[in-house]
């Protein structure tokens, strides 16, 4: 079966989960790689299998080839693997879970969560805002959903997931509530001081906004918003070779701000190891 026959194929049998995001209509139909809502709109699949459902264009600085490449290479060496693995015993081991993967990059996440729950028989669907890391995520086999969506906006019926996953992802919440299951589960991965705190201190001095990393805010607005939230810290370091420290450094925006004669230095230099903190926050509704 050809990958866009097999997503097809998925949005038939799970066409109850999706609504239009265009007039908020249930999606009645799929044909001719196309799916189609109660007042017509229409919305066609890509070759690869994904659906586009962004309604006005948006640009994004995340839109870039080289950083998503270099996140799917290191995320391959294990970079981000303990947290997927502590996202992934969260889940438990219910069989059947609507999963949503919120700002999912070009897959990884979702891609390790699928192979430790494989007997699982899970509904898997992950968006993102970036179609080139869409079309990155699409290149997978894999029985995961992805497309192209505004947080935003969710294409997503009420009640349609039983567990949310937002790692390092903007949030939504009045969509996420609207979206989750009575009884499911949020699962919010954000970094903390000493994330990446190694390279943030080579590529900025002190004075430099970038230097160093305050979580204050999003901790205290998703307390505000799930006073029940579970707080835990993640925190391990990880070995880096050059190419894996090169990857690192084109993976995160932190390159972005840097002059450009010091990020040339810093490459040339490298690091042997980098710090991963972060807070894994979880409730359940």
């Amino acid at each position: 079966m050809k990958k866009i026959e097999k997503k097809l194929s998925f949005v038939a049998q799970n066409i109850d989960m999706f609504v239009c995001p265009i007039c908020r209509a249930s999606f009645t139909d799929t044909q001719c790689y196309s799916v189609i809502c109660e007042n017509g709109h229409s919305f066609d699949f890509s070759k690869k299998g994904t659906l586009y459902f962004l309604t006005h264009q948006i640009t994004s600085d995340y839109d870039d080839d080289r950083m998503w490449n270099s996140r799917a290479k290191i995320q391959a060496a294990g970079f981000f693997e303990p947290i997927a693995e502590r996202i992934t015993s969260l889940i438990g081991s219910k069989e059947k879970q609507r999963i949503l993967d919120v700002g999912c990059g070009e897959g990884s996440t979702l891609s390790y969560i699928e192979r430790k729950r494989q007997s699982s028989k899970d509904v898997m669907i992950g968006f993102d805002i970036s179609k080139r890391a869409i079309n990155l995520a699409a290149r997978r086999e894999t029985d995961v959903f992805y497309c192209i969506a505004d947080l935003a906006q969710l294409p997503f019926k009420k009640g349609a997931f039983d567990i949310i996953i937002d790692m390092f992802s903007p949030s939504a919440y009045s969509e996420f509530n609207r979206v989750l299951a009575h009884g499911g589960s949020l699962i919010k991965i954000i970094p903390n001081s000493n994330y990446l705190i190694e390279l943030r201190h080579l590529l900025y001095d002190q004075d430099n906004k970038n230097y160093s990393y305050n979580n204050q805010d999003v901790l205290e607005l998703f307390r505000e918003k799930y006073p029940t939230v579970r707080i835990e810290q993640l925190k391990y370091t990880f070995e880096l070779t050059p190419a894996l420290f090169e990857y690192l450094v084109y993976m995160t925006p932190l390159h972005w701000g840097a002059d450009s004669e010091r990020l040339n230095q810093v490459l040339s230099n490298g690091l042997s190891q980098i710090t991963i903190d972060v807070s894994v926050l979880f409730i359940k509704s």
